[in-house]
């Protein structure tokens, strides 16, 4: 999809950001351009000014955690939420947002769950599957699982939206969503459609998960990369298994 392509922002009082400190930033924004809605990168305490919702990508935790606190983002988003604006974490966000980690200190301590970081082991463990959630899309989701980790248990308030085996992989509460898994690696629109709706957006398209325009070099016309850059870095793309596709050495 060109920038062309991408649908006009839908009016809903403001728009989402995506924490621009480490991680998948630009894949976030990728998708959440295809739905139509206004979105922005945030580094500062600036960038905040009229968020309704917030993403906490993928990426590092414990880099993510320390950048929080070097640059006092982590108060910024504390009180953002308490006033108000959604948040969402995938991966590393989730570890962040968890109000408990085993064997950890927590950090933001914003959702009532249990986190435990590296749950299925290395970055060799990492997988793909795919599951149905009526409550997101009519059609089974796909899933990219980087060196995840696990939702252990939920506490009060705070609902199930996935559960597989012995884990949750997908849970919210009236303010947070969680993923452990990575939506924006996927061409699959459904939990960036269901968080916008989460802020007060409404984008469409319900009758399907996924978008046929994506693929595995998507995000690149968001990032500074040269032509040149993009063509090096498409043969790999394709050649790569789409979970270990653009992700940190850690995974989270």
């Amino acid at each position: 999809m060109s920038r062309a392509e991408l649908k006009p922002p839908i009016a809903a009082g403001g728009m989402i950001g995506v924490l621009d400190l480490q991680g998948d930033v630009c894949e976030h924004l990728d998708h959440l351009g295809r739905l139509g809605v206004a979105a922005r990168p945030v580094k500062q305490a600036e960038d905040f000014e009229g968020l309704a919702g917030l993403i906490l990508p993928g990426g590092e935790s414990t880099c993510l955690a320390r950048l929080l606190q070097i640059f006092d983002i982590d108060k910024v988003i504390i009180r953002k939420f308490h006033e108000g604006v959604k948040l969402w974490g995938t991966c590393a966000g989730a570890i962040l947002l968890a109000k408990s980690l085993t064997g950890e200190t927590p950090h933001l301590g914003l959702i009532d769950i249990e986190v435990e970081r590296n749950g299925f082991g290395s970055q060799l463990d990492s997988f793909a599957s795919e599951a149905s959630i009526p409550k997101l899309s009519q059609t089974p989701i796909p899933l990219t699982f980087i060196r995840a980790p696990k939702i252990l248990s939920v506490g009060e308030g705070v609902d199930v939206l996935l559960r597989m085996g012995d884990f949750i992989a997908a849970a919210e509460s009236p303010g947070v969503l969680v993923t452990i898994f990575h939506p924006e690696l996927t061409p699959s629109l459904a939990f960036h459609r269901y968080f916008a709706r989460k802020c007060g957006f409404r984008p469409g398209g319900e009758e399907t998960a996924i978008d046929p325009s994506w693929d595995k070099t998507s995000w690149m016309r968001l990032a500074r990369i040269t032509p040149m850059d993009r063509r090096s870095a498409e043969p790999l793309a394709k050649v790569l298994p789409q979970e270990m596709d653009h992700e940190t050495p850690e995974g989270i």
